[in-house]
């Protein structure tokens, strides 16, 4: 068992390569901490976490392929180290992570917000009810996934969980719980005020963020903006329409028209 003068093994994962430099950065200034691997993807750090069985994982939550949440599933229970969370956006999981106990950082990452996770880790290593705290973990991480393990494992073998940057589902946040919507269902977006309207299979879904931020979480392969305040799925385009001073009108599947404005004209060529 690991004491609390002991030197913390550490795996950083995170698929930002800056990212890693920087936790490396602050972890190796705290001290008593040794990093033992990079890994810059969860296939790479499920082979790492098993091969080495390092103390504490730090994990980024928003991974290309097998992301940071499907990794804690995929990992063999008598593997699974301490983990502490990484993410840049607090209305992800920081709710389910507080209340199933599970620790996590936001970034930028704050030295102090850093040590004092290092501190619970040591605490944590130094109980014995280490089996409930797994079990904790693996609470909140099936709340937010809604994936069963072995449902994950078939998705890694058959591979699917593969190489796209941007998160299959997107994480909405509304009246103290998490929808997961997959990005393939939403139709279109449009902001109203503060907030995103996510119009997915005939549901709106309400989230607080900005369009920006929004837009960076989908891939422009299918999703483009065609008005400062709305964002469509190429794939519902179904008729483009030609409309009084150069802007054009598009006609979705389901019937919904939404106007294309003519400083995002160029867009056309998305649509062919």
């Amino acid at each position: 068992m690991t004491g609390s003068s002991d030197i913390l093994k550490t795996i950083i994962v995170d698929d930002e390569p800056l990212a890693r430099r920087g936790l490396r950065l602050r972890l190796e200034h705290l001290g008593d901490v040794e990093v033992i691997a990079e890994c810059s993807n969860g296939r790479e750090a499920l082979e790492q976490i098993v091969a080495l069985r390092p103390d504490v994982v730090f994990l980024d939550i928003q991974m290309p392929g097998v992301s940071g949440l499907d990794l804690v599933q995929l990992l063999p229970r008598e593997d699974l180290p301490q983990i502490v969370f990484v993410t840049a956006y607090d209305q992800y999981a920081v709710e389910a992570f507080e209340v199933n106990a599970v620790d996590y950082v936001l970034k930028p990452i704050e030295e102090d917000r850093l040590s004092r996770a290092l501190d619970k880790v040591r605490i944590k290593l130094g109980s014995e009810n280490l089996a409930a705290q797994r079990e904790q973990l693996l609470e909140a991480v099936a709340d937010l996934t809604q994936e069963s393990p072995q449902v994950l494992e078939e998705r890694l073998a058959a591979g699917e969980l593969g190489g796209s940057r941007y998160p299959e589902k997107i994480a909405i946040k509304d009246s103290g719980k998490i929808t997961l919507v997959p990005s393939r269902e939403i139709d279109w977006i449009d902001a109203a005020g503060d907030y995103m309207c996510v119009h997915a299979k005939g549901e709106t879904h309400v989230m607080r963020i900005t369009m920006k931020e929004l837009e960076q979480q989908l891939d422009p392969k299918i999703f483009q903006r065609i008005h400062r305040s709305t964002i469509v799925n190429l794939q519902r385009v179904q008729e483009i329409c030609a409309h009084i001073n150069g802007e054009y009108h598009l006609v979705l599947s389901n019937g919904e028209r939404l106007k294309m404005s003519r400083s995002y004209k160029n867009k056309v060529q998305h649509f062919v």
